[in-house]
């Protein structure tokens, strides 16, 4: 019998309304272990090759993992897979609060979407049961109203729901899931295929006293608790000191030169402590929340009104974190703590990632200075970088894909950028059509090498950065038991360097990330510089969850598996080497004063480096594409007949 998980994939097919139930083997699991690697799977093995991504063909996977749910911290995520509306490859985006492991409690590990529903439906799961119905009337409610309705109308209060507001149900191309209102898959879109489905939600309700599934050690599990959390990671310091999750980026970015500023073309913005955390806790309430069994507590809420009373916060929609801060702010020049906190609100009621929107309406805002945009494109609203009254109003046009501005922007702004031409690609700063977060490349050389390669465009989650595994980290106690099998020494201090360490670096740390979405986990306690919880302790967890004694070879090359799924359902899709590149404003050395002066990301370092990236992952040098011999060696080879 499995231990850890219920060894059931919930299947609906919502043109049919037919559902079913996958079962795996043993072998299966412990290759793919959950989160993306199911969702990378069903990709590869449902989604025909040229699929539209909005159309019926495309499938939507909602995956917890083999140890989501157990009573550990930092381990309550979900991950959404797809073709992604945004890029036209894979799309991969995950979510923390407490759906996923109220999915497993419901009796199921996976949730896998195919076809279209006629009519607006939601998905009822409980108890190892799956129901389809009606949803016409959730169908315009935002995700606080909908969660609500949905509560009330199945009669728990404790029922977890997952789904879109009006981003998603009018296929905002980067439309998210959200559950709890405020915990988001963010990136790529998965939001707009559920949309594109007509699913509004999927509500989940197990019994947390009476769980679908068993521990291979119990005890055992009970004693980790006891001894390894309670006494030594609940006391300790990355805990205890933590009251303001990843807000204060801002500053230590600003810091370095690196808070992306008016559309990627400065790193650094004159007015950065006004959306820094220490504002917000000057001019608002501020509280910490968790996600399901974790004493982090790194989520944020904001309550308040501005001062001049035209703004309120709804504290249930949680706040923004670094990179809303940045994307809302610096991005933008806007420099008011209460519009950027509503509009992370709006992005949270609507369903929408905050990363692309704020991305995308940089990308506007620098066509309107160019005259490539006219006020009267843009329904009237002045798009000036740094006009604060803007961007509520643009954020409710886009999630309601409302006039013609917000229709185009609703599309990304590669996409826009194409329909406008007259030289807007110039300002569409995006890697396959995802835009950029707010680390810059031109600083943080790892990211120029990473987000040109990275299946699913420019991601900071999914690799490392400068500075987080230097040689001083991992001569420290947390470097020497966080390493996740990496080399114990590969040169990232070196930063304004592109070269064969930075190659080996976003080798290794893009499979232990992957390794991380995969099996559920948080970075805020599961990273290779956090000092929270180590890759010991994760094969601890693993062996007392599951009764696998995984070494962390296998864990590694768990995630080169999905890395290289990931690469071939691209390169299925059209992708090329052409694709693995920077937007040219990457190659532009900065003007502003400021610690990064003069930096840009070198283009003839990056292609060798590229080159030596491409051979280290035994990929073809010329073309890009994963050799057989690879897809051999990770058991795979089924992906490409």
């Amino acid at each position: 019998m499995p231990y850890g998980y219920n060894g059931k994939i919930l299947k609906v097919n919502l043109t049919t309304r037919e559902i079913t139930v996958d079962e795996h083997d043993e072998k299966w699991y412990r290759q793919y272990l959950g989160g993306t690697g199911f969702g990378v799977y069903y990709a590869m093995t449902e989604i025909p090759a040229g699929a539209d991504p909005l159309g019926p063909d495309n499938v939507l996977t909602l995956s917890a993992s083999v140890i989501v749910g157990a009573p550990l911290p930092a381990l309550s995520r979900v991950s959404c897979n797809m073709k992604s509306p945004l890029t036209g490859g894979i799309g991969d985006a995950q979510g923390g609060g407490y759906w996923a492991p109220e999915l497993k409690y419901a009796g199921f590990d996976a949730v896998v979407l195919k076809g279209k529903s006629e009519t607006p439906v939601y998905l009822w799961v409980h108890n190892g049961e799956c129901e389809i119905r009606d949803a016409s009337h959730l169908w315009g409610m935002d995700m606080g109203e909908a969660e609500a309705t949905v509560r009330d109308e199945l009669g728990d209060r404790l029922i977890r729901v997952a789904g879109i507001g009006p981003a998603g149900e009018n296929m905002v191309r980067y439309a998210c899931v959200i559950n709890e209102r405020k915990h988001s898959a963010g990136r790529t879109g998965a939001g707009a295929v559920m949309g594109s489905k007509n699913v509004k939600l999927i509500a989940c309700r197990g019994k947390s006293n009476e769980l679908a599934y068993e521990y291979a050690d119990p005890e055992g599990l009970k004693e980790f608790m006891r001894n390894r959390v309670a006494k030594e990671v609940v006391p300790s310091p990355a805990v205890q000191g933590q009251a303001y999750g990843t807000h204060p980026v801002v500053i230590g970015s600003q810091n370095i030169g690196q808070l992306p500023t008016r559309n990627f073309s400065e790193g650094v913005f004159d007015h950065y402590m006004d959306i820094s955390h220490e504002r917000f806790m000057e001019v608002m309430e501020v509280t910490n929340e968790t996600c399901y069994m974790c004493p982090i507590r790194c989520k944020r809420a904001v309550k308040g009104t501005s001062p001049d009373g035209k703004i309120t916060l709804d504290p249930r929609f949680g706040g923004p974190e670094y990179e809303t801060a940045a994307t809302l702010g610096s991005y933008l020049l806007v420099d008011d703590p209460f519009v950027m906190a509503k509009g992370n609100e709006l992005c949270n009621r609507y369903s929408v990632d905050t990363i692309t929107i704020g991305a995308t309406i940089a990308f506007a805002m620098e066509c309107y200075e160019h005259g490539i945009l006219t006020k009267e494109m843009c329904d009237g609203l002045e798009l000036k970088f740094g006009n604060n009254d803007v961007l509520l109003p643009i954020i409710e046009k886009i999630c309601h894909r409302e006039g013609f501005i917000g229709n185009l922007l609703a599309d990304g702004p590669k996409m826009a950028a194409a329909k406008l031409g007259n030289g807007a690609e110039k300002f569409s700063i995006e890697v396959k059509g995802s835009p950029m977060p707010a680390h810059m490349p031109q600083v943080k050389k790892c990211l120029a090498l990473h987000y040109a390669t990275n299946a699913y465009g420019a991601d900071h989650c999914s690799a490392t950065h400068d500075g987080a595994l230097d040689l001083a980290v991992f001569e420290s106690e947390v470097g020497r038991n966080n390493n996740y099998g990496m080399s114990v020494y590969n040169g990232c201090e070196t930063w304004d360097v592109l070269d064969v360490n930075k190659a080996k670096a976003v080798k290794e740390a893009n499979a232990a990330a992957t390794l991380r979405d995969m099996l559920g986990t948080c970075s805020m306690g599961w990273g290779w510089s956090s000092g929270v919880l180590n890759v010991f302790d994760m094969q601890k967890v693993i062996q007392l969850v599951t009764g696998w004694k995984m070494t962390q070879y296998e864990m590694m090359m768990c995630g080169y598996r999905v890395v290289n799924l990931e690469r071939v359902f691209n390169q299925r899709e059209g992708f090329t080497k052409a694709d693995d590149w920077l937007p040219d404003r990457m190659f532009e050395p900065f003007k502003a004063e400021g610690p990064s002066k003069g930096k840009c990301v070198d283009p003839v370092a990056l292609r060798k480096v590229i080159d030596i990236y491409y051979d280290m992952q035994g990929w073809d040098v010329e073309t890009g594409f994963v050799r057989d011999g690879v897809l051999y060696n990770l058991d795979i080879k089924w992906a490409r007949p």
